[in-house]
């Protein structure tokens, strides 16, 4: 389930569907797809906090697995 869905070239203010996206568009389209993520792992971390903190115990676990 997507949470922003693909709204088309159209919906953004581009001049045609074939304009390339300009690196600023890019940019932002980027910090507000970062945000959503941080919220949603935010929201996983309240609700699951279980399940939270045995992810971060495994992820810890592979860190020095691997650490030289």
């Amino acid at each position: 389930m997507k949470s922003n869905p693909d709204t088309g070239a159209g919906s953004t203010g581009e001049s045609g569907p074939d304009a390339p996206e300009t690196e600023a568009q890019r940019r932002k389209r980027r910090a507000v797809f970062l945000r959503e993520l941080a919220e949603a792992r935010e929201l996983r971390a309240r609700v699951q906090p279980r399940r939270t903190k045995e992810r971060r115990m495994r992820e810890a676990m592979r860190m020095r697995t691997f650490r030289i």
